[in-house]
């Protein structure tokens, strides 16, 4: 089972048609899904573009028409890593019922958050297994994603105190820093 990004957008130019844009846009979509593959089993330092190309079926040298760069290229699948993860979790969250108590909510988002990571999505699984060995520059739009998707855990965590679902004298600050 290939694990792919839950995004599931295709540019427009996919959608309309067989065009010399849209075979582009599924090339590159290609070498991202193949680059999130290789960089979740073998890791950043493992990550070679020769792999990548031949999971993709493309000549290792037709990459550089997509990404400038082996650390651009790993880069993107790093943010889409966090990306996804944010609205996959977001999304479960918004089927329930608006009536769920808060610590139904709260074990719902850890059950897709843990599918995500480790069912649905290669590029959820790179991102996590690699954040602390890539350089601080491939990190940087990833760091602004995860804080985007902390927030959704602060709100849940929030929701647990306003139920009175967490002991009192647990400090919501420190619990939040420490995610």
């Amino acid at each position: 089972m290939s694990k792919r990004s839950t995004n599931g957008a295709l540019p427009a130019a996919v959608t309309k048609g067989e065009t010399a844009e849209s075979k582009s846009a599924l090339t590159r979509a290609r070498i991202l899904d193949a680059a999130a593959r290789v960089l979740s089993a073998n890791g950043y330092a493992g990550l070679r573009l020769s792999d990548v190309a031949a999971e993709a079926k493309i000549q290792a040298p037709h990459i550089y028409y997509y990404y400038a760069s082996r650390d651009e290229l790993i880069e993107e699948v790093m943010w889409t890593g966090i990306a996804d993860m944010r609205e996959h979790v977001r999304a479960t969250l918004s089927e329930l019922p608006d009536d769920t108590a808060a610590i139904d909510r709260l074990l719902a988002a850890a059950e897709a958050h843990l599918r995500h990571a480790l069912e649905i999505s290669d590029y959820t699984t790179a991102s996590i297994r690699n954040a602390g060995q890539v350089p601080s520059s491939i990190r940087e739009r990833q760091i602004v994603e995860e804080e985007r998707y902390g927030e959704v855990w602060r709100r849940l965590i929030n929701d647990l105190a306003r139920e009175g679902r967490l002991r009192p004298d647990l400090d919501l600050y420190i619990r939040r820093c420490s995610s």
